[in-house]
């Protein structure tokens, strides 16, 4: 049975939050972050001395006429920020487990959603093995977002996906313009790591967003068991076998899932990029209110 996150209460709870940045920001005029740079809006932020070439039109006269001196009236300047969201469409992200990839969604949605009520663009790319695909275009507006979501409720989660080289591959990455999320669970042989550095590499913003299900986190696997690979077409791959659950294999599941996910969080700190892990059984809101809050990437 398909599972959807996305209807209208899901997103009228998210109006009130609004996506952050901690860089300075070049992208184009008109949207509501503010830089550190002075722009053209109304918000008066400081004053500078006259210097040749400098627009007239902004000088103070005011202040000209108690100092004998000319100064020009600085603003604030604001940006629309471009929002990507890279989407892992592997099968382990939901292909065996359809409240996985409606969470998944989900959490793309919500920030695409976050990025066109606060005037910025967005784009969805969806990796599939070593590309992007990226069939909306950038979105700008609310009603060509809501336009979209059918579409993205509607993704078929299947095969294997190299992160990196999907992500290098992308066209229009854009250069420091924005905040770049990778939304994936991240149980892949390839070398993901490259992505991140790419990223920033191209002055973005990175946001890592780990979707693991209570299962994931803390199987209740026990006796014999076939484990079958999710990404795995043939029944007979190394990676599928049979054993016995015992306690102290469930022991060293744990210690082995903390040190993936420790192991995720210090990279990612190490290049100053944005790093949560969130759980299905977590309402979506929560992780927004809270976890988001925690990197600095919600306001």
């Amino acid at each position: 049975m398909k599972v959807s996150y996305l209807n209208d209460g899901f997103f009228s709870r998210l109006e009130t939050l609004a996506l952050n940045l901690r860089a300075n920001l070049a992208g184009f005029f008109g949207g509501k972050h503010l830089v550190r740079t002075y722009g053209q809006t109304v918000e008066f932020a400081d004053y500078r001395e006259y210097m040749l070439g400098d627009d007239i039109r902004r000088i103070d006269w005011n202040l000209y006429s108690r100092f004998e001196k000319y100064f020009l009236k600085l603003f604030t300047d604001e940006r629309q920020m471009h929002t990507q969201i890279f989407l892992d469409c592997s099968a382990s992200m939901g292909r065996e487990d359809p409240n996985k990839a409606a969470y998944a969604v989900g959490v793309a949605a919500a920030l695409g959603f976050l990025s066109v009520h606060n005037m910025d663009k967005v784009s969805f790319k969806l990796m599939k093995e070593d590309r992007c695909e990226d069939p909306f275009g950038v979105i700008v507006g609310k009603n060509t977002f809501f336009k979209t979501m059918r579409t993205l409720e509607a993704l078929e989660f299947d095969d294997d996906v190299n992160i990196s080289k999907a992500v290098q591959n992308c066209p229009n990455a854009g250069s420091n313009d924005g905040l770049s999320v990778i939304i994936s669970d991240f149980f892949t042989e390839y070398d993901w790591k490259k992505a991140i550095d790419y990223l920033t590499y191209k002055k973005r913003q990175v946001l890592l967003i780990q979707v693991l299900t209570p299962d994931e986190v803390d199987p209740a696997y026990d006796g014999r068991v076939n484990l079958i690979d999710a990404e795995s077409a043939d029944l007979m791959d190394a990676r599928n076998m049979k054993m016995r659950i015992t306690r102290s294999m469930r022991l060293a599941y744990d210690e082995a899932m903390k040190d993936f996910i420790e192991d995720i969080s210090s990279f990612c700190a190490s290049r100053d990029a944005g790093f949560i892990t969130v759980r299905t059984d977590n309402p979506i809101e929560k992780m927004l209110f809270s976890e988001l809050l925690k990197v600095g990437v919600m306001a």
